[in-house]
């Protein structure tokens, strides 16, 4: 069966960083899958804000769409003030049930950004509602409530990332790569918040992106170094040990559960 995925970030960057390289594995096996961001960005550079960098943000994850060969939308609005409020509720849940979502990804609730913990709470409170055939009737209901997963962070409380499955992505990380460099709003620019904050991050524009490409590297290396274990029980002890670069999700306990071994047929190998 052919599986419906979507994911939803807070802004237009954040699915493409923790997702992506499950995402192309999932849209070339024939998949279908949407990134949706929930705030439009335009306060997230430092030399550019509003409606050009929101233009320009939005242009630059529809790249990243090509690249991975899925589909991509960005909510109207602001970056940095997304609530979790009845309007957004229904948007998200409407989302949702357009897709006809088996899977829906999102962040977890516990994040150092107002609108990256409110579209996990947008998320979590459309669970179950996509299913109530009267809650929005201008769309039709889910057949049953999706599996909902949060992406992987590294926040200790309430409690650590819980991963349920984890992804081997080393044959798309260029792809994933990729995809990061086609937003140099946030990565490549001098003034991107990564060209600004990430720790020794250099002047020159060369060498800025070749910073990027191996300060993306280390993040996935470090999802597959954290949970090996993970990987070593998903795909055997060789290859689960030869695994370079990872992504991992959390099950929320508010979607449908499925079992392990379902849970594990719905993620790409």
């Amino acid at each position: 069966m052919k599986l419906r995925i979507i994911a939803f970030g807070a802004h237009p960057d954040d699915c493409e960083l923790k997702a992506a390289g499950v995402a192309a594995k999932w849209a070339a096996a024939g998949h279908k899958v949407k990134f949706v961001a929930t705030t439009n960005g335009d306060v997230g550079h430092f030399a550019m804000a509003g409606g050009p960098l929101a233009l320009r943000r939005k242009a630059e994850v529809g790249r990243c769409a090509e690249i991975l060969g899925i589909e991509t939308q960005v909510l109207d609005i602001h970056d940095g003030e997304l609530l979790p409020t009845l309007e957004n509720r229904r948007t998200i849940a409407r989302l949702i049930r357009e897709w006809q979502a088996d899977i829906v990804l999102c962040p977890r609730t516990c994040d150092y950004h107002p609108d990256h913990r409110y579209t996990g709470v947008l998320v979590e409170d459309a669970a179950v509602l996509v299913a109530a055939p009267f809650f929005i009737t201008d769309t039709p209901p889910c057949p049953r409530n999706p599996v909902i997963l949060y992406y992987s962070d590294q926040f200790k409380k309430p409690y650590p990332f819980d991963p349920a499955i984890i992804v081997g992505i080393d044959e798309v990380s260029e792809k994933k790569s990729a995809c990061i460099y086609a937003m140099p709003s946030q990565f490549a620019d001098r003034d991107s918040w990564a060209g600004r904050y990430l720790p020794g991050v250099p002047e020159g524009d060369e060498e800025r992106k070749k910073f990027i490409h191996d300060w993306l590297r280390d993040r996935d290396a470090g999802v597959a170094a954290q949970y090996r274990d993970l990987l070593v029980a998903r795909y055997g002890e060789q290859k689960g040990k030869a695994i370079r670069y990872a992504e991992a999700f959390e099950l929320c306990q508010y979607g449908r559960q499925p079992s392990a071994e379902e849970l594990n047929e719905m993620f790409p190998m």
